[in-house]
């Protein structure tokens, strides 16, 4: 069947809106993108937008699809057992999608879950969004991370354990440059992998054609990462000039994952959050939100990661980053979209297929009610998504009745 999306506000993704535009889908892709009711094939079932918005697919860059925004997330997930995360993984992956998500990134899991979810979702077993999985973090020994994570020392011992998370077939590698809040007993600001461990992961993972990804926080860790040559930096809580200096120069995004440090500080220890790590979040705060700002002045790529399945940041709720974006970074609404659709894609090194309402891409799209650039709010309303269309196929609402 071929479909034409004609009349309504067309956010191609690149920072770029048509007014009255017109959206051609034939299969999988996307056939046709131009002002008016331009080139509607012969026979096309054509769908009006009067009055709403179409964009691409979002697309998360951090989450962790095995926690369940408890409180205490982690501690969940180390008591539970196996069959229960993944029942609750493949909830979290049908309200994701469902929420216009219709990719994301998976920055670590637990006994190979994601990647079987990713597997079952790409066999049509289970609806959600197409995953890229990490699978195992890398972390040191008693790093940030360790619960499930994959420890390792030296780096031998790390090239083994990325070997270890290629073989099994993770599709990125993710790497522990610092402490964290969500590990007791460890400083959100302390170097943890040396640049020589980091080096030698990173080395493996290019090898075997993997991207790298690092969790880094604090000021040393980052600049080992990128003098080691890391894909992305998550989270960039205490950049300074010379860091923000390299990430330009490399070329290298950062994912700040806004919506952690926000639900933590909302939440805080009456929610039932470890006082230690609300203590850290509100110390790091400040330091954060300082380093995105900078981050954005200087022209340094940021793209949407929530890091969905810490406390309270739940699974389905991911486009609570672009408003944070705007609300708490400075970011313009279309600046906050772009951030959540083509810069995520680049992050992803999936640029040729997402990210953009573009000719000869894939039809991920969104239909909105409404226009988000005047309401960003709609992004969290669910009855405001009316649509969403992952690789042609309708995942939820019905072109008969839009």
């Amino acid at each position: 069947m071929i479909a034409a999306f004609v009349g309504g506000l067309i956010f191609l993704g690149d920072g770029r809106v048509l007014e009255k535009g017109t959206v051609v889908v034939e299969g999988e892709r996307i056939l046709r993108v131009g002002k008016g009711k331009t080139a509607i094939p012969k026979g096309a079932k054509t769908i009006p937008l009067d009055g709403r918005s179409l964009l691409p697919g979002f697309i998360d860059t951090h989450v962790h699809i095995c926690l369940d925004a408890s409180p205490d997330p982690v501690s969940t997930l180390a008591a539970e057992p196996a069959p229960i995360t993944v029942l609750k993984a493949a909830r979290s992956a049908r309200e994701t999608l469902m929420a216009g998500v219709t990719t994301i990134r998976d920055m670590g899991g637990k006994d190979g879950i994601d990647l079987h979810l990713r597997d079952a979702i790409n066999r049509g077993l289970t609806p959600g969004p197409r995953m890229l999985v990490s699978r195992n973090l890398v972390c040191m020994t008693g790093g940030h991370g360790w619960p499930f994570g994959r420890e390792a020392d030296g780096p031998d011992e790390v090239r083994k354990a990325v070997r270890e998370q290629v073989r099994a077939g993770a599709d990125l590698v993710k790497l522990m440059a610092t402490g964290g809040v969500l590990t007791p007993g460890v400083e959100p600001g302390a170097a943890q992998f040396t640049e020589e461990e980091l080096r030698a992961g990173i080395e493996e993972a290019h090898k075997a054609g993997r991207k790298t990804a690092t969790h880094a926080m604090g000021r040393e860790g980052i600049l080992n990462a990128l003098r080691a040559g890391i894909d992305s930096v998550e989270h960039g809580v205490f950049l300074d000039d010379e860091a923000i200096s390299l990430l330009k120069k490399r070329h290298v995004p950062v994912i700040p994952t806004l919506s952690a440090l926000y639900n933590i500080i909302e939440k805080g220890t009456e929610g039932g959050i470890p006082a230690y790590a609300v203590e850290k979040t509100e110390a790091v705060k400040p330091h954060h939100l300082r380093s995105v700002r900078m981050a954005r002045e200087a022209g340094v790529v940021i793209a949407m990661g929530t890091d969905a399945g810490t406390p309270f940041n739940r699974h389905g709720e991911n486009l609570r980053e672009a408003m944070l974006l705007v609300e708490m970074a400075g970011y313009r609404p279309e600046e906050a979209l772009h951030a959540a659709t083509g810069l995520a894609a680049r992050v992803l090194g999936r640029e040729k297929d997402l990210g953009t309402v573009e000719e000869g891409k894939l039809a991920d799209l969104v239909v909105m009610d409404g226009n988000p650039l005047e309401d960003m709010g709609l992004l969290l309303k669910p009855e405001a998504i009316a649509l969403v269309m992952q690789g042609g196929r309708v995942v939820k609402g019905n072109l008969d009745n839009l």
